[in-house]
């Protein structure tokens, strides 16, 4: 926890309620007992288990964000925080507080948090500030006026329920009704019922006893599953004020290495995803050899050298292994070859002697430690064995501290293994949570079968943003916002849904959309040029903003010319004494459509009408300046690896490869785009949203835009891409 294990006594005055420094507290998980004794008008003060006083509300707010890491990153993370911090108290000047939302509004609209890319104390003082007006915010909240600002609020008291529960407390001691608390409950249950519910109390939980662990393997690159996994056990370890434990289960050399350690880690950090500790459970591999060994002479354990497939057929059967009488000291010989690495020792695997007749086949005297000689990614040839994973997480689960550990539904069969193991071994009870798996159409989440895609040349990488990796999907334009949005919308529920990448999308626009710069681009193949008889002989710039709606978008400079590109499409279907509408410039007459022998648009000519009305216009057509200073781009369409809606286990994913995911479209780009940053997105008029996947190198080069879906309904896989 970080501060004083003793509970501290906040002392404030009745009318002046430090809901800001009490939240914080909370969200610290510090011990903290409040007295509103003090007279109107005296400043708020903290007593320290040691005697000492920390006096005043800013103060205050400080010390408990230092306790929790919740002061930035770096010192100016930490001054935009202490910015934020003396901004909050304009939230109490009634007069203002209209303004200061619309101010907070605009600030957020690309932004998911006040700084950075996770909680601090800035929010929590804002999140206060709003909830201690009480009927004047949720007024403000339920007309939806500052919409970023409303989403901004319902995202994080969602994320951290606590705070929900700190100002349904307090907020009436402030003066506030009792129909003003019971409007934040309403407008709780309302975000909930949006939002997917997390209504759910784990078993024998207690506030700040609770922990939690994410349990990655190292064999792959995170992907959106994992993010499930991970963000989940993150909000249960947040609402009851716990920890949330790291840790790499890193027990099988041949697929693992620190590439997948290093990308896990940087991912995390991209999710705003935090542990109170990072492990490995190679940090255990001692104390587990010295349990399996106990195992072993307490005769809950034996060696078995039955090849894996009979293996397997007998466990299907219930049929005991010949081996599953042997003596302690046969047992005990055979586990020393097993360590050793011996020849006999490879011919051999420990399992633990369970109940082979039980209905739940995973009791079946499971697999506890098999040989590989293959060096580890962190302790080298050390060890010629290695325990599984149904083995080592329970050991390492309770030994760690680990109260409940949250599974997705998958492991469901194997709980009553899990207890057993633990109930062999002698050590404490650890719950174990399932919700369910997080399974999306027309998508591969085995990294067994991601990795068949990356050795093949299939995809780019584990990064490809036709990946479901965090990175992948990233890459392809998600925002991170849109992905918790997304996986915090389902709960935790144990329900299991196939769920489509429409309603992700659809979230991940409605927050590009209002901030994302706006382009032109016009496809070279078949591009036609319109001849404005009337324009300005010489060319002339005019700069323009980037977005019509948000100036923050910034400005950019458009050519005009008397010579347009037009694309091929548009050209097709204009008729000569046509008035049409040049997007940025203004109306023009078609006075002329010239055609080859085949009848394809070849050339236009028409004149300026600017003064014409651009609302009786049908067709609002983009357009390029024919001029040296255009762009080449390459527009990239993508679909889905494979064809089939929900692959099955018994499903052969190579039968339904999708054989054509990636498009290349060529085309011209306005000049700004020059400016473009890897990672950027944007809008193409009339085209879609992008991510520039590769800038502007040289003139020779195309910069590379990435088509981001926009969660409408397209093709199905394999009709989507057609040339």
């Amino acid at each position: 926890m970080g501060a004083e294990a003793e509970q501290l006594l906040l002392h404030y005055a009745s009318d002046d309620l430090p809901l800001a420094v009490i939240a914080t507290a909370e969200v610290a998980g510090v011990p903290l007992s409040v007295s509103s004794s003090l007279a109107s008008g005296a400043s708020a003060y903290l007593v320290l288990p040691s005697g000492d006083k920390l006096h005043g509300i800013n103060t205050l707010l400080r010390y408990f964000a230092r306790t929790a890491d919740l002061y930035g990153k770096d010192s100016i993370a930490a001054a935009q925080v202490d910015e934020w911090i003396d901004y909050a108290h304009s939230l109490s000047v009634g007069a203002a507080f209209e303004k200061v939302c619309s101010h907070i509004d605009s600030y957020l609209e690309t932004r998911t948090f006040l700084v950075g890319s996770c909680l601090t104390v800035a929010d929590i003082t804002i999140l206060a500030g709003l909830a201690g007006s009480g009927q004047r915010w949720e007024s403000l909240r339920k007309s939806n006026k500052f919409p970023h600002l409303v989403r901004w609020y319902n995202s994080l008291v969602n994320a951290y329920q606590m705070l929900l529960d700190v100002f349904g407390r307090h907020v009436v001691i402030k003066g506030s009704s009792k129909a003003d608390v019971s409007l934040n409950k309403e407008a709780a249950k309302r975000t909930e019922k949006v939002e997917g519910s997390f209504d759910i109390d784990l078993p024998d939980a207690e506030i700040g006893k609770v922990c939690t662990r994410f349990p990655p393997e190292p064999s792959g690159y995170l992907h959106i599953g994992h993010a499930k996994a991970a963000l989940l056990n993150q909000y249960f370890a947040n609402k009851y004020h716990g920890r949330l434990l790291i840790r790499f289960d890193d027990t099988n050399p041949a697929k693992e290495n620190n590439e997948f350690v290093e990308s896990i880690l940087e991912d995390l950090e991209t999710l705003c995803i935090k542990g109170d500790m990072l492990s490995y459970t190679s940090d255990y591999f001692p104390d587990l050899l010295k349990m399996a060994e106990k195992l072993i002479r307490e005769g809950k354990a034996y060696i078995d050298d039955t090849p894996k497939e009979q293996m397997r057929k007998e466990r299907m059967d219930g049929i005991e292994s010949k081996c599953r009488g042997q003596t302690v000291e046969e047992n005990i010989a055979l586990w020393k070859e097993m360590v050793a690495g011996t020849e006999r020792g490879l011919q051999c695997c420990l399992r633990g002697k369970l109940d082979m007749q039980a209905v739940n086949k995973s009791l079946r005297d499971p697999v506890y430690y098999r040989c590989n000689p293959i060096p580890h990614h962190r302790v080298g040839a050390k060890y010629k064995v290695y325990p599984t994973y149904d083995f080592a997480c329970p050991y390492v689960d309770s030994i760690e501290g680990v109260t409940h550990a949250l599974r997705s539904s998958e492991y469901h069969d194997r709980q009553d293994q899990y207890y057993r193991v633990l109930q062999d071994m002698g050590l404490r009870k650890v719950h174990v949570w399932d919700f369910s798996r997080l399974n999306m159409t027309y998508t591969l989440l085995s990294k067994r079968k991601l990795q068949w895609f990356v050795d093949n040349g299939k995809v780019d990488g584990w990064d490809d943003p036709r990946f479901p990796t965090v990175r992948g999907i990233l890459r392809r334009g998600l925002t991170v916002e849109a992905l918790k949005q997304f996986i915090l919308s389902q709960g935790a529920s144990k329900n299991l849904n196939l769920m489509e990448w429409d309603k992700l999308w659809t979230i991940n626009k409605k927050i590009i959309d209002p901030v994302c710069p706006r382009h032109t681009a016009v496809v070279k193949e078949g591009r036609v040029l319109f001849v404005l008889r009337n324009a300005p002989d010489q060319p002339f710039v005019k700069i323009i903003p980037k977005h019509k709606k948000w100036e923050a978008a910034g400005k950019k400079a458009t050519t005009f010319t008397k010579q347009i590109w037009l694309e091929a499409a548009d050209a097709a279907v204009v008729a000569e004494g046509e008035e049409v509408t040049l997007m940025d410039w203004g109306n023009a007459v078609v006075e002329r459509v010239q055609k080859d022998d085949n009848g394809k648009v070849v050339g236009l000519e028409g004149r300026l009408h600017l003064e014409g009305s651009v609302k009786t216009t049908k067709l609002k057509l983009t357009w390029l300046a024919d001029f040296s200073e255009l762009v080449n781009l390459s527009l990239v369409e993508l679909d889905y690896l494979i064809t089939k809606k929900k692959l099955e286990e018994e499903d052969d994913f190579m039968s339904v490869l999708n054989p054509t995911t990636r498009l290349e479209i060529e085309a011209f780009g306005d000049a700004n785009m020059r400016n473009l940053k890897r990672g950027e997105i944007i809008q193409l008029e009339r085209k879609g949203y992008y991510i520039c996947d590769l800038p502007y190198i040289r003139a020779s080069k195309p910069i590379v835009l990435l088509a981001i879906p926009d969660g409408r309904q397209r093709p199905p896989p394999g009709q989507f891409i057609q040339k």
